[in-house]
């Protein structure tokens, strides 16, 4: 593949990649800490307003790898300025006080921007060379987990003193300067040919997620054994075994699940999905938790702001914990690390659900949590490296984002079903009991994540197999880990 090379005409562009990861940071963060104030501010139950969160994440996931495909060759300026223009447009719909469903389908426009970091990581390993390209991808990584630690509080702050429809007009303007920075600054695509883009795995599997989660996540609402919650139900499965088919057998499909044959990979891709849904379980109902009413008995009513820094610990010790793990990794290997991220976030959880009756001791609860996830999530990339030809560890990486987006969604629909069901009828809030069953589900979650993880034979995580004859992977897929 032929790149620009780096260029001093562009001394800005370092900045410019490290802000639209900032941006994208932020504004995946804009769901979690602003779900109450959002069904609040829109007279509807919490359970509705979680959408805000979790079609985030659906549209995410599929976008991703298809966002990375369309930016793998030529395109990849336009493609960076179109998802900025879409980014945009969502933070004003969800901006404008036009009811939940404008604001749900503005977070999900906003969901395409999650496909933006892989392609400034591609960006940087392409239109700069030696150090400058090394550093600038490691500042890349660190600024996903610092910007969402910024983040939480900072957008909790903002809705705080303007209202929850503010926040997105902050968000609104953050991306409008990242649009004009990237039109001024966003070098040349590298002059490679197109890769054909695989529509209907995309179709399919947007189908199959989407339906799947609105039958999770109104099942408490609708009944379970409702026709449409098992229509929907049917549905998801369906288009679920459709898509898998499709892409066993597509020439260049949009995450190649060959990939997953084998244990050692089969491993690592069930391990990103279970981190993710043990995380998002905690990331969706701390703030919650923390919002409730001193009435209730057992929440601590504190403001969004408030809220949001309950979450900053989460990702301040996930980053140091990704800083320790990788050596550790290379040290002992993802067999000893992986077990030991799933029992340190087992412990955050079991404390999140057993010890909650002072308000720091989400704070603890949360940095010991953090710090399961920075080290699980800092093994699995060196597990995958070393289980995949060399030529397919983008397209690996790429399967394993997707699951891992997949997870986050799951664990946010699945603490507003958990907490909706056990709602007494007529009331409004949820019992403690509620927080204290989603806390079992992510302790069956971690469990089932250390065992999976500390199965692995002892030589997963070492050199990878040769690479078989097989199209290149391209710099954008590769990024996305």
């Amino acid at each position: 593949m032929s790149a620009p090379p780096a260029s001093p005409a562009r001394p800005a562009l370092v900045p410019v990649l490290i802000y639209l990861a900032m941006l994208v940071a932020v504004i995946s963060s804009l769901g979690a800490p602003l779900v109450p104030a959002i069904a609040a501010a829109n007279d509807v139950s919490v359970t509705s307003a979680q959408w805000a969160l979790t079609i985030t994440l659906v549209v995410g996931a599929v976008a991703t790898p298809v966002i990375g495909r369309l930016g793998d060759g030529r395109h990849r300026r336009t493609v960076v300025l179109v998802v900025l223009t879409v980014v945009l447009l969502g933070n004003v719909l969800a901006a404008l006080p036009l009811g939940l469903g404008w604001l749900v389908a503005g977070r999900g426009l906003q969901g395409l921007g999650l496909g933006l970091t892989p392609l400034a990581i591609a960006t940087a390993r392409t239109a700069l060379t030696g150090e400058r390209s090394r550093t600038t991808v490691a500042a890349l990584s660190v600024t996903v987990a610092a910007g969402v630690g910024l983040g939480y509080p900072l957008t909790g702050a903002i809705a705080e003193v303007g209202g929850v429809h503010a926040a997105f007009w902050f968000g609104a303007g953050a991306s409008v300067l990242a649009l004009a920075a990237a039109a001024l600054v966003y070098p040349p695509s590298p002059d490679v040919p197109p890769r054909r883009l695989d529509v209907a795995g995309a179709v399919l599997l947007g189908i199959a997620l989407s339906t799947g989660l609105l039958a999770l996540g109104e099942a408490g609402t609708w009944g379970w054994t409702s026709p449409s919650v098992l229509g929907l139900a049917a549905v998801a499965v369906l288009a679920l075994a459709a898509w898998v088919c499709w892409q066993l057998r597509a020439a260049a499909p949009l995450v190649d699940l060959r990939l997953a044959r084998g244990r050692v990979p089969a491993t690592a891709h069930g391990a990103a999905l279970l981190v993710g849904l043990a995380n998002y379980l905690l990331l969706s109902s701390v703030p919650r938790l923390a919002q409730t009413p001193e009435s209730s008995g057992y929440g601590f009513g504190t403001s969004i702001v408030v809220a949001g820094l309950v979450l900053l610990p989460f990702s301040v010790a996930s980053f140091l914990a990704s800083r320790v793990g990788r050596p550790l990794d290379r040290a002992a290997g993802p067999r000893v690390v992986l077990p030991v991220g799933a029992l340190v976030l087992l412990l955050g959880t079991v404390l999140f659900g057993l010890v909650r009756d002072e308000l720091w001791q989400l704070f603890v609860a949360m940095a010991v949590a953090g710090f399961g996830v920075g080290l699980t999530f800092a093994a699995l990339p060196g597990l995958i490296v070393g289980a995949v030809p060399a030529g397919e560890t983008g397209s690996a990486m790429s399967l394993n984002q997707v699951l891992r987006y997949v997870g986050f969604a799951l664990g946010s629909a699945l603490s507003a079903t958990v907490l909706e069901a056990l709602t007494p009828a007529g009331a409004d809030l949820p019992p403690s009991s509620g927080y204290t069953a989603l806390a079992a589900v992510g302790c069956a979650a971690c469990l089932a994540l250390a065992v999976l993880t500390a199965l692995l034979p002892r030589r997963a995580g070492g050199p990878p197999p040769p690479a078989p004859s097989s199209p290149a992977t391209s710099p954008a897929s590769s990024a996305a880990e």
